[in-house]
């Protein structure tokens, strides 16, 4: 495991020490400056939601905090921050493993945002409170099936490439109307809406993926928590929420660049 989480056993319990534990969490520099940065995105949120004008509170900021130390995921989870996201599988276990046990991350919802392989289904299903990157039929089968019992069902969006870049992931819009007919029947699974990418240079993706999400909601009034849409991130989440988005993912604006 990585040597950023330190642990102790309790009851055969690892749970995670960290440099917090031990010192002022205000005194501590790096700390200010990362919770200073979640201040100002969730006021740059804000701000982009007054100006559309929607409710302030009508968007989620997930915070995508792959390749961090869990140490900061402490931090921000201390000032309120809820919703994280995780790309790579095996570091975001290791995390959940290690902080499910600290009070302030009990609350933690956490997102898988990553691509999804066949052989990860189970442990994506038993362990994460969304997916934003279903793209595939046999995907959402074996996360259906493989979601546990005791466990409420797995609220899921899919992933559309609404821009037909090969180099994206993600289902196609004509690909939409068969991949949803088939998740609604998943009693294990929730679909609550759509996440894209989109290309750089297509500046009309938020409003043509804005409709889609729309058309959906009409043509398909059986599915009553149809009311997420994932897109913006640090660069462009106020474009993002002018044109509808419920949920940006930001990693950047929070935790600064990847090493």
């Amino acid at each position: 495991m990585n040597d950023i989480f330190k642990q102790t056993h309790k009851n055969n319990i690892p749970t995670v020490v960290t440099a917090f534990d031990t010192q002022n969490e205000e005194g501590n520099i790096e700390n200010i400056n990362l919770i200073e940065s979640w201040q100002q995105v969730n006021k740059q949120v804000a701000q982009a939601c007054a100006q559309a004008p929607r409710q302030h509170n009508a968007v989620t900021l997930l915070a995508v905090s792959k390749t961090k130390p869990a140490e900061m995921i402490v931090t921000l989870a201390r000032q309120g921050q809820r919703d994280f996201g995780e790309n790579y599988l095996q570091e975001a276990l290791e995390k959940i493993q290690v902080l499910r046990e600290q009070p302030e991350c009990k609350p933690i919802i956490w997102h898988y945002i990553g691509s999804i392989q066949r052989n990860k289904t189970r442990d994506i299903a038993e362990n994460f409170d969304w997916v934003q990157t279903l793209e595939r039929e046999i995907i959402a089968k074996r996360l259906n099936e493989q979601r546990p019992a005791e466990l409420p069902p797995l609220n899921v969006l899919i992933q559309v490439n609404i821009d037909n870049e090969d180099s994206k992931s993600g289902c196609l819009p004509a690909e939409l109307p068969a991949l949803i007919s088939a998740i609604k029947h998943y009693e294990r699974l929730q679909l609550r809406g759509l996440m894209i990418i989109p290309a750089k240079a297509n500046t009309d993706a938020f409003a043509r993926t804005k409709q889609l999400f729309e058309d959906i909601k009409i043509e398909h009034p059986e599915l009553p928590q149809w009311d997420t849409l994932s897109m913006g991130m640090s660069g462009d989440m106020g474009e993002a929420i002018a044109n509808g988005s419920t949920m940006v993912r930001v990693g950047t604006a929070i935790f600064g660049a990847r090493a």
